[in-house]
């Protein structure tokens, strides 16, 4: 792209929020990326949720959809997002929200999007929080789109198979380093545990699956306890669970919080059971912390993060036997956990901003 010398490339970031997730995790991050690539850099955040460190100008529609959101509200919402591509003129738009509302999101390609280079991120390898599932719709609203980028390789090949779209790019997410420094310890567990840490939504993240797996292993024998860190809506049914299974001297439920890397780095290992994921920041973030893993072998992400028996353990999903035994061996094979602990950090440095933002570059300026 042929720019006059000092105008810098503007860019839009549109997400659903900056808080609690790992999408908006992401988008905090991306900003941080083309920032440091020199782009001018704006955010329009849907909601007002706002925890995650990001670089740039910020357009908190959330903060207009607390003051009113009735019919109104939401007309007046949508003037103001118009209104500010118009003027802004930016030169990409790209869009992270999941968009699962295809009358919602008809509204935004045909009127806000009009005659805009976007570039549609695809989080998940379910696809219908994204893409409608009918391809003559889903056609009809992303055919003419300038890019879409996804975050793993296995989710450019589904949504390539799936809709034929020939536009497809896989941009790993980065690990924003804002979000690692060092804080008090003060939340800090006692003793030895392993770790979960995201939203506690049992149909993703399938937490019923690593509390009986847990329950399995030799990990309580050895006084080891397993904390959950997070909310969501399923948090209160799975301490319930945990109560009924008289584990709860063994299973620590801990709050949302949204620096959580002084626990991460005192874990023994962290353990990921989803029954799908993207590109699960978890792992990343983990093994950046010098802390191994072990996840089940969903669909999509972990099988690029993890390589077997070098920075944690794979195994297949949906097996709580084989997924104890996962767990066992980390901790009865010192020699095994020890490598892959040394093997950690250096894993997931073709995550880093260095790397992730060469390839960011690539999409933008060769346009």
């Amino acid at each position: 792209m042929s720019k006059l010398k000092n105008i810098k490339i503007k860019i839009c970031i549109v997400t659903s929020s900056l808080g609690k997730g790992g999408a908006q995790k992401s988008s905090a991050a991306l900003s941080i990326v083309l920032d440091t690539l020199g782009y001018e850099v704006h955010i329009v955040s849907i909601l007002d949720n706002i925890d995650y460190a990001y670089k740039g100008t910020l357009l908190n529609l959330g903060a207009l959809k607390k003051e009113d959101d009735s019919i109104f509200g939401k007309v007046k919402r949508f003037y103001v997002f118009f209104n500010y591509l118009k003027i802004q003129k930016f030169d990409f738009i790209i869009d992270s929200r999941s968009r699962p509302k295809i009358i919602k999101q008809l509204l935004i390609n045909k009127l806000l999007y009009v005659n805009q280079k976007v570039i549609f991120i695809v989080h998940s390898f379910f696809l219908n929080n994204y893409i409608p599932k009918n391809k003559f719709i889903a056609q009809y609203l992303y055919k003419k789109s300038f890019k879409f980028v996804t975050v793993s390789k296995n989710i450019k090949s589904k949504l390539v198979s799936k809709y034929q779209f020939n536009n497809v790019h896989v941009i790993h997410n980065t690990i924003n380093k804002a979000q690692t420094s060092p804080v008090t310890d003060f939340l800090v567990p006692d003793g030895n545990y392993i770790l979960f840490f995201g939203r506690i939504v049992d149909s993703v993240k399938n937490l019923t699956l690593l509390i009986e797996s847990f329950n399995r292993s030799i990990l309580k024998d050895k006084n080891i306890k397993l904390v959950i860190l997070g909310e969501g809506i399923d948090k209160i049914r799975l301490e319930q669970k945990v109560q009924l299974m008289d584990l709860k001297n063994h299973i620590l439920f801990m709050e949302y919080t949204n620096n959580p890397y002084p626990i991460v780095r005192k874990a023994l290992f962290t353990v990921l059971t989803s029954k799908y994921e993207g590109f699960p920041a978890m792992l990343v973030e983990s093994l950046s912390q010098g802390t191994p893993v072990i996840s089940v072998n969903c669909q999509s992400g972990p099988s690029e993060i993890i390589t077997e028996a070098q920075n944690g353990l794979l195994v297949p999903n949906n097996n709580s036997d084989l997924l104890a035994e996962a767990m066992n061996r980390l901790v009865t094979d010192n020699d095994l956990y020890l490598f892959c602990k040394n093997n950690a950090k250096k894993s997931v440095e073709k995550f880093d901003i260095e790397h992730i933002s060469k390839k960011w570059k690539q999409i933008i300026e060769s346009s």
